[in-house]
């Protein structure tokens, strides 16, 4: 391994294990080290890393942008490439991103800071395109930057993110996703989801009101079902504006009753 690594690789997980080799084994043929942050794990993906030469971050982090900051801030190269375990880098994702960096490299002081890379979902073997809300599918994310460039919010999922510097194009080549396995994994990440939600709504002091949060059913429904055409998707384009439309709905639900609140 280089002395002075030039991209780090960097991945949070939380018992992982069956999905961290097919994730982790193609980015040793572009990256000069691989930063495994594990957080309260307790099955064999610590075994995993070792076995893929990574170095180990080990602790508790209840919010998940203190999770990913302290794997940047152990990260040694100048450019950090962020994925998670449930996504794949392509062969032809990785020749783009060498050649990018290599001509940023080229640049010197000058030039992009971070680039965005879309992304595909697939939902088990399925690709679906249409119709994602904010909290499940992912369009494109900012997961390829300068070290130090990349700051998170303090919610607990999906905390907001914040980039400093130049951005440069979207890449031309898309990561893979595997949201979930079926529809009883979205109904269980839906639940999951919510609770963290509420336990943030909680936190800032603001849960919302009965009357907004039943009008936002039927605003987010409109949106991804229809302007983000969820149609063409059939059953499962439902399924996720349904669940687009009932997210806020029950975070909301879930942050009264914890709350003692009215509902």
């Amino acid at each position: 391994m280089p002395a002075s690594p030039k991209i780090s690789a960097l991945i949070c997980v939380h018992n992982e294990a069956s999905q961290m080799k097919a994730c982790l084994a193609p980015l040793a043929s572009f990256v000069d080290q691989i930063v495994v942050v594990l957080d309260r794990c307790t099955d064999a993906s610590k075994d995993v890393a070792l076995a893929h030469k990574a170095k180990i971050v080990e602790g508790a982090w209840p919010i998940e942008g203190h999770r990913r900051q302290a794997g940047q801030d152990a990260c040694s190269g100048r450019w950090i490439f962020e994925i998670d375990a449930d996504e794949r880098v392509s062969p032809e994702l990785i020749e783009e991103i060498k050649q990018l960096i290599d001509n940023r490299e080229a640049q010197g002081d000058h030039g992009p800071d971070w680039w965005r890379i879309p992304f595909d979902n697939y939902i088990g073997e399925r690709l679906v395109r249409h119709g994602w809300g904010a909290q499940f599918g992912v369009g494109a994310k900012a997961i390829l930057y300068k070290k130090g460039y990349k700051t998170w919010g303090n919610q607990r999922v999906h905390p907001k993110v914040q980039m400093r510097g130049e951005s440069g194009p979207a890449l031309t080549h898309r990561m893979k996703h595997l949201v979930d396995e079926n529809v009883s994994d979205m109904i269980q990440r839906l639940d999951r989801y919510t609770t963290l939600r509420a336990l943030d709504l909680i936190d800032e002091g603001n849960i919302g009101t009965f009357k907004k949060n039943v009008a936002r059913i039927f605003g987010r429904f409109y949106k991804c079902f229809i302007l983000r055409k969820g149609y063409k998707e059939g059953a499962l384009g439902l399924v996720i504006a349904i669940f687009a439309g009932l997210y806020p709905f029950l975070s909301f639900v879930k942050a009264a009753e914890r709350h003692k609140s009215t509902l």
